[in-house]
């Protein structure tokens, strides 16, 4: 199976309503709260489980880049669901994260379809925002592996939570 492009029918970007929907002012704000959500995703402890990246690749876009290798196995010989699941999600997250600048946000659901066992080497999430913007948001995700093969694809719903991103120690914004 070829690896298959992600739907094109993203809504249209909502418009800011205020403070509630802080936003990065310019292209520059953008970046700089880009390169936090990079540094938050580097700072998590579970990544250390994992060898991977996270890069934000522009605006409601976001791609890690990780390697398989028999530690995450399962007794049949290939990668174990919690890894497609964990680099979806992650993927899918950061995202739509890249929308909203002021407070982390929180997966509240996950649908996921495996399409083909994951064998060692190096994958590719890639994750996209679809849709919302004020509380929920919507994002997509699917895994490239070594071949170009798709080998799995996720869709997850995000909530804007109480917690700001400025709180948390990973998140640490450039000065301009």
């Amino acid at each position: 199976m070829a690896c298959c492009a992600m739907s094109s029918t993203a809504a249209p970007p909502e418009p800011p309503s205020g403070a509630a929907m802080a936003g990065p002012p310019d292209d520059a704000g953008a970046a700089r709260h880009w390169r936090a959500l990079e540094a938050l995703y580097a700072s998590a402890p579970v990544n250390r489980l994992f060898s991977s990246a996270l890069e934000i690749t522009g605006e409601g876009a976001a791609r890690i880049r990780f390697t398989v290798d028999e530690r995450h196995f399962h007794a049949a010989g290939a990668a174990h669901g919690t890894i497609y699941f964990k680099m979806l999600d992650d993927a899918a997250f950061y995202a739509a994260n890249t929308l909203v600048t002021d407070r982390f946000l929180l997966t509240t659901s996950f649908n996921l379809h495996f399409s083909r066992p994951l064998h060692p080497g190096p994958v590719i999430a890639e994750g996209r925002w679809i849709s919302g913007r004020r509380r929920v948001l919507v994002a997509e995700a699917h895994l490239i592996d070594a071949a170009g093969e798709e080998v799995g694809r996720g869709t997850g719903t995000f909530q804007r939570s109480r917690i700001a991103l400025s709180s948390l120690a990973g998140y640490a914004p450039a000065p301009l």
